[in-house]
């Protein structure tokens, strides 16, 4: 028997949808973080000249390669539906004091860089601890972080200290050729790096799917049996680890240290991961947003030099026009849902 013209079979309504099955509350923030960062990078290439070569693309990922190292570790944390203010000004300590290692100390780079790496995995793991085991707000807790790490460094040092150690020179020359299109410089490379990780833990492996279900209701995950409490600490313990590599990173692109640098960056930061589709309610996001998310912000900053007539601070204007348009289109999904 034959079916009417009128009803369609299940099989055509089924690939009529098909298309648009990816396009749901957990995928639709990145797929509209990836066309925004599409857009922009083609409204640049198309109004300034020069725009579109290749070595200016390799340059967003070097020059915000800090930022979205830091960026990396915070989505973990944000992913929980927590928050982790002390990643900028943990950017700031860490630089200040393998500068002032190296340099005053004469201590061996390699020592420095262990010692700041552990130093921020300490400093993260016990954050952790206090959220876990005294029930206290995440935002309290690495506030207090944030005035402990700006406090030392600033006692280490007030003052800027370069970096005059030759391994520190080679480390900031240091790259990978890629023909006509330019080099990939190393902390481009520490970020690329860092991403890759940040999607296979997030992906791949308990401590990733335990986070995102910590951040999608943590009493139904303690009902479960997971690991909420450790987990918990890892994350926080993850962005320490984070924030000091990205410490390395800053000394190593700048060959200095700064106390007083990472002012402000944990705001970039919460703005790289928001904007490249993690809730901050927690429980959906993907580290590949945070990813597009800083080069969306990179894009931005660079078109503004190009212009060369705008203040440097039509960047914070245009982030925060986006991050306004991102947490509104999260909270309509939100409630869609509901």
């Amino acid at each position: 028997m034959r079916r009417p013209p009128s009803q369609p079979s299940p099989s055509a309504s089924r690939k009529g949808k098909e298309p648009l099955r990816f396009l749901n509350r957990s995928t639709f923030p990145f797929a509209a973080t990836v066309l925004v960062f599409v857009l922009l990078y083609v409204a640049a290439s198309l109004h300034y000249t020069g725009f579109s070569r290749p070595q200016v693309f390799l340059n967003l990922l070097a020059d915000n390669a800090f930022v979205g190292v830091a960026a990396v570790g915070l989505t973990f944390v944000i992913l929980t539906g927590g928050i982790d203010l002390s990643v900028g000004s943990a950017v700031g300590c860490g630089s200040i004091i393998i500068a002032t290692l190296v340099e005053k100390q004469h201590v061996h780079p390699v020592i420095a860089i262990l010692l700041v790496l552990a130093m921020g995995t300490t400093v993260g793991s016990g954050m952790g601890a206090l959220i876990r085991y005294f029930d206290l707000p995440p935002f309290l807790v690495t506030l207090a972080g944030l005035f402990l790490y700006r406090g030392i460094g600033l006692l280490v040092s007030m003052e800027s200290v370069s970096i005059m150690h030759p391994l520190f020179a080679r480390l900031s020359m240091a790259g990978v050729p890629l023909g006509d299109a330019g080099s990939l410089q190393l902390s481009a490379i520490v970020f690329l790096l860092v991403v890759a990780v940040g999607i296979y833990l997030s992906r791949h492996t308990t401590f990733g799917r335990v986070t995102y279900a910590i951040g999608g209701s943590e009493q139904s995950a303690l009902l479960m049996g997971l690991p909420v409490g450790r987990t918990k600490m890892g994350v926080y313990a993850l962005s320490g680890f984070c924030s000091a590599l990205a410490s390395v990173v800053y000394a190593v692109y700048t060959s200095a240290g700064n106390a007083n640098a990472g002012t402000g960056l944990e705001l970039d930061a919460i703005a790289a991961v928001v904007v490249g589709g993690t809730l901050l309610s927690g429980g959906t996001g993907y580290v590949a947003g945070t990813l597009v998310g800083v080069l969306i912000f990179g894009v931005i900053q660079t078109a503004i030099t190009f212009q060369g007539t705008l203040s440097s601070w039509w960047t914070k204007i245009a982030a925060g026009t986006l991050l306004l348009l991102f947490i509104l289109l999260q909270r309509a999904m939100h409630r869609r849902a509901r």
